[in-house]
């Protein structure tokens, strides 16, 4: 991305994001990448960066492991394996062994599902490959501590036989000779020591000349003497000689070491660069959960769309000291690609102005941003700023010209790729001849297709905003009763600069005001009179939408609960219903299963009877089954005929009351009691029945009136 002028990363605190990001980075790679942070314009780059950290993101969120622990800083080690001739000692080795092993671990935690779960990630190591032959091919040499093994060769195992043997020889000599001088008092308290890599003897001073050997030095004080014995100068020159066999040997064994990992140079270099690539994903991840960073949807033309955004550094100052931030939403589309930003002084203009630019430029370079994920975010390939007083000592320029000279830069330079911001369109000029200037570069700036914003404190820009196509007015919110800024961005209307008010509460003496206010053209005061009361009016609105938003959902929760008690009763009743009718089905199941039963048996009956009168008999069962379920149904319906004009009732039967017979079902009217009976009449036959067969009933009403 070109920027203009080269100090705007700096102006958009853009060096203060690398160095937190530079102070979660491990690694000398990843601490060099993120102080030269690139910032992209191909959707790719960008796309790939941002998906890696949001995916180390998921990973820290979800207490997953992922082996990239170690710290590594082997470019040294690297370039030397690298150089023809060049003998890297054990421990070096063993570093690149640390290497390889952390690579094997990493290859190994990328299983299938995780390759899947994880494609950004596992994207770095997708251009390589693991190499075991290097792991094998120190393993042979080198013990864990990074000394070469015994058996690294046959004349190193034998050399170092020979050492064990001449050292376990000296030992035994050497012991013999301490013990006889200890008892004749010629030993000092150290009684032995090594100088020169030869074991020798810690006399008395006095007595160094009594004893046959080589004096090899004394101490600080003079009074200790380090003699080498007679008897051992030979067994210590053999030994000498071997260390030295040893030392040659280990050292040939090294070299032909490094020769054979040198092949594997660039693979290595691969992996140590893996793990620095790791080690600043890591880092950028870090970043994006102490600033609540997220993923927003990228896309590849010049768009703004931020929804809850805060400015990462300010959302830290707040966190820390355990305030709330305030966050805002701003839209640059191609119907408004210019937002005009007007308020009072410290009403976080310029903050507003700078929270869109720091978080683009963090999103091209493939850092997650505070917004959140529903937010829009699209590429641009140039972004220019102009903020705050650039007055070149070196030019000679006054802040007007300098400011005339960015504008300049910026409507020759300006295309539909490019995001620009401009804090305080046109000052540092007369108010009048400023404010035509301004209003001339804003339409100038609206024909090249930018996208941008602009604060300002002229009112005709609020009123060039207003009625030209491609800009649109914002305004910062305040609190006019208690003199605050309340850093909230209000879309679609200019701001007053509440001059007057500011200066009326703070308590400034009225006349004083009055003659201010008799200064100034009468079409200009009215004007941000104007806008003083509608955005007051605007936020009594706001409070009252607010309100009404919680009433309305309020009433969709009880809406929801009243539709759930309801679908929860017709539950209940149908389930009812449902038992009901599984009862009529059983129960109907089993006459039907009783009824074949009874048929089977009389069928088997009637294959076994031999004399015509059994089969008679037979017959007569099978009639009286038959004659008993066509007497149920024709019940049935005789209920259900009564069911739908009679209904029982709880009464004294008595003369001239409607009666249901309970064995037929028929309905009549009672014409005579006597004692225990009763005379019902039905149609015009008079039938004598028992009082305990008959019911009360009485006829439904069926008037539909």
């Amino acid at each position: 991305m070109r920027v203009f002028p080269e100090s705007a990363l700096i102006q958009m605190e853009f060096d203060k994001i690398q160095l937190l990001l530079t102070q979660h980075c491990k690694s000398e790679y990843a601490k060099l990448k993120a102080e030269n942070l690139r910032i992209h314009t191909k959707k790719d780059f960008i796309e790939l960066e941002l998906q890696q950290s949001n995916e180390y993101k998921l990973l820290i969120h979800g207490g997953q492991y992922f082996p990239n622990d170690h710290v590594l800083n082997l470019t040294k080690e690297i370039k030397l394996l690298g150089i023809d001739g060049a003998v890297l000692a054990g421990d070096q080795i063993m570093q690149l062994r640390k290497l390889a092993d952390n690579l094997q671990s990493i290859f190994r935690w990328f299983d299938t599902e995780r390759r899947s779960s994880y494609p950004a990630l596992a994207k770095v190591i997708g251009h390589t490959y693991y190499e075991k032959a290097i792991l094998q091919t120190i393993d042979e040499v080198l013990d864990e501590i990074g000394t070469v093994k015994d058996n690294a060769s046959d004349d190193l195992s034998r050399i170092r036989l020979n050492l064990y043997k001449k050292r376990n020889e000296l030992r035994r000599l050497f012991d013999r000779i301490l013990q006889k001088l200890t008892k004749a008092g010629y030993v000092a308290d150290i009684e032995e020591s090594f100088l020169n890599g030869r074991r020798v003897l810690a006399l008395f001073a006095e007595h160094k000349r009594q004893i046959k050997g080589i004096l090899h030095g004394e101490s600080d004080t003079r009074k200790t003497a380090f003699v080498e014995p007679e008897e051992t100068i030979e067994l210590n020159n053999d030994i000498f000689a071997l260390e030295n066999e040893e030392g040659r040997e280990v050292y040939r064994i090294l070299r032909e070491l490094t020769q054979t990992l040198s092949v594997y140079s660039p693979l290595l270099k691969g992996y140590h660069d893996i793990l620095g690539e790791y080690d600043f994903i890591r880092a950028k991840a870090k970043l994006a959960i102490d600033i609540n960073g997220n993923y927003p949807l990228l896309t590849d033309k010049a768009h703004v769309h931020l929804v809850q955004s805060c400015h990462p550094l300010l959302y830290l100052y707040n966190k820390k000291n355990s305030k709330s931030t305030i966050p805002v939403d701003i839209t640059l589309d191609e119907k408004n690609r210019i937002l005009v930003i007007s308020g009072p002084n410290a009403g976080g203009k310029t903050v507003t102005l700078k929270t869109v630019g720091l978080l683009q430029l963090m999103l091209q370079s493939g850092l997650l941003v505070p917004v959140h994920p529903d937010s829009e975010m699209g590429i641009f390939k140039q972004l220019m700023i102009h903020i705050g007083d650039t007055q070149s000592l070196e030019f000679e320029l006054s802040t007007y010209s300098s400011h005339l000279k960015n504008m300049k830069y910026f409507m020759d330079n300006a295309n539909g790729k490019t995001l620009f911001f401009i804090d305080e369109l046109g000052s540092g000029s007369d108010p009048n001849l400023g404010g035509a200037f301004a209003e001339v570069i804003l339409e100038e700036l609206v024909k090249k297709h930018p996208m941008g914003i602009v604060t300002t404190h002229y009112l005709n820009l609020k009123v060039m905003a207003n009625k030209t196509p491609g800009i649109i007015n914002g305004a910062m919110a305040f609190d006019e009763k208690n003199l605050l800024p309340m850093y909230k961005l209000i879309i679609g209307k200019p701001g007053s600069s509440y001059t007057f008010s500011i200066a009326e509460r703070i308590g400034l003496d009225p006349l004083l005001v009055g003659r201010a206010k008799k200064l100034v053209d009468d079409n200009h005061f009215r004007l941000d009179k104007l806008l003083n009361r509608t955005e007051q009016d605007l936020q009594n609105i706001e409070a009252e939408k607010k309100e009404l938003q919680q009433l309305v959902t309020e009433n969709k929760r009880l809406k929801k609960e009243m539709e759930e008690l309801i679908n929860k009763e017709r539950h209940e009743q149908q389930v009812e219903v449902l038992k009901h009718q599984n009862k009529i089905s059983e129960e109907r199941i089993a006459y039907l299963k009783e009824m074949e039963r009874k048929l089977k048996q009389i069928l088997f009956d009637w294959k076994k009877a031999e004399h015509q009168d059994d089969k008679k008999e037979l017959i007569k069962q099978m009639q009286a089954l038959l004659f008993s379920q066509n007497q149920k149904q024709v019940n049935e319906k005789v209920k259900k005929k009564f069911s739908s004009k009679y209904e029982e009732v709880a009464a004294q039967i008595t003369i001239g009351q409607k009666v249901l017979m309970k064995k037929n079902h028929q309905v009549g009217e009672v014409t005579e009691i006597k004692g225990k009976k009763a005379v019902v009449r039905v149609g015009l036959m008079p039938i004598t029945i028992d009082l305990d067969n008959l019911v009360a009933v009485t006829e439904k009403n069926t008037n539909t009136n």
